[in-house]
């Protein structure tokens, strides 16, 4: 599996404006080619997404469906480019 962690920083008025829409936001990344999972993470300093998927080629694809996402859904949300570190997982663990 693959994994892209993207860390945005934003004020909490954004999560309340985007809030409403994640439910759509979930329905665009399950159509990731090789979808595993998606997170969407209010941190104290803004937002952190993490995707999980098969294989490179779905992380890729995520990044720009995540920007355009981003772009159609909160045009003025003022966000800078996020902080991305993305990898290979070693390990999976869930309960």
């Amino acid at each position: 599996m693959h994994v892209v962690v993207r860390k945005y920083a934003t004020s909490p008025e954004y999560v309340d404006r985007v809030r409403p829409q994640l439910a759509h936001l979930e329905e665009t990344m399950r159509t990731l080619p090789g979808f595993v999972a998606y997170y969407f993470v209010e941190t104290d300093d803004g937002v952190t997404t993490i995707t999980v998927t098969e294989d490179e080629t779905g992380t890729a694809a995520s990044m720009g469906q995540a920007s355009s996402w981003m772009n159609e859904n909160t045009p003025d949300n003022g966000l800078a480019a996020p902080e991305v570190i993305q990898g290979a997982t070693l390990i999976s663990a869930t309960r």
